[in-house]
């Protein structure tokens, strides 16, 4: 399970990320906002603890620009026992949990596992539109125009990772991570084939959306220019 952590105390942020990391958790860590959407927004991520109180964005304002860009990850939010008010804002602003400072780490171990056995939630149209072209991830079907491409499991999963990054480089690393999972046998290899594929998908629909190599770094989705 990978999770992100997003926390303004750098003493709170390295016992936690010490005790995930003991439980094989991998963990990322980040002490603003900012940066803390920036890298949630890549969606390789399982779960999310998420502080409220944060320098550059607060916890809120993360929460809704992530739903507000579709990400569904699961996040857990930090609050102090007082925020009442916070607590309720953070919900509203579509937190899966909160869990009240301070707490035991065997709590918060047992609510990311809570949150990992929760079904995804499925909006009634969860398409994503990039250029000209549309995904559909509930029926893996590619759309432009009058165009369809049924996708495979795996091929639908990497586009949508990318359709969700728009314009931002996602790494070989990153979509391993997100596709087969952290310390798995998947290597470049097989990324570059399922990216093949998707190219010759994009393709047939006669979309204007490519996915571009950043050599040595990974891939990005975005219109071709003319």
């Amino acid at each position: 399970m990978r999770v992100l952590l997003i926390e303004d105390s750098r003493h709170l942020i390295d016992a936690v990320a010490q005790i995930l990391r003991q439980a094989r958790y991998v963990v990322d860590t980040t002490l603003d906002g900012d940066e803390g959407l920036a890298l949630a927004c890549s969606g390789v991520y399982d779960a999310i603890v998420l502080d409220i109180m944060l320098p550059k964005k607060d916890g809120v304002a993360v929460l809704r620009e992530l739903r507000a860009k579709g990400i569904a990850t699961p996040v857990l939010l930090l609050t102090a026992k007082s925020q009442i008010e916070d607590r309720v804002r953070g919900l509203d602003a579509g937190a899966d949990d909160y869990l009240s400072k301070p707490f035991h780490a065997d709590e918060l171990q047992a609510r990311l596992r809570a949150l990992a056995r929760r079904p995804p939630t499925v909006n009634a149209d969860d398409t994503i539109s990039f250029a000209d072209a549309k995904l559909d991830p509930n029926t893996m079907q590619l759309a432009c125009g009058m165009r369809t491409e049924n996708l495979r499991p795996t091929d639908a999963r990497l586009l949508e990772l990318l359709a969700r990054n728009q314009g931002i480089i996602v790494s070989k690393e990153q979509i391993i991570a997100k596709l087969w999972g952290p310390g798995s046998f998947a290597d470049a290899n097989r990324v570059e084939v399922h990216v093949s594929r998707v190219r010759k998908a994009l393709a047939r629909v006669g979309t204007s959306a490519q996915i571009r190599t950043v050599r040595g770094v990974g891939y990005t989705l975005n219109e071709r220019k003319e």
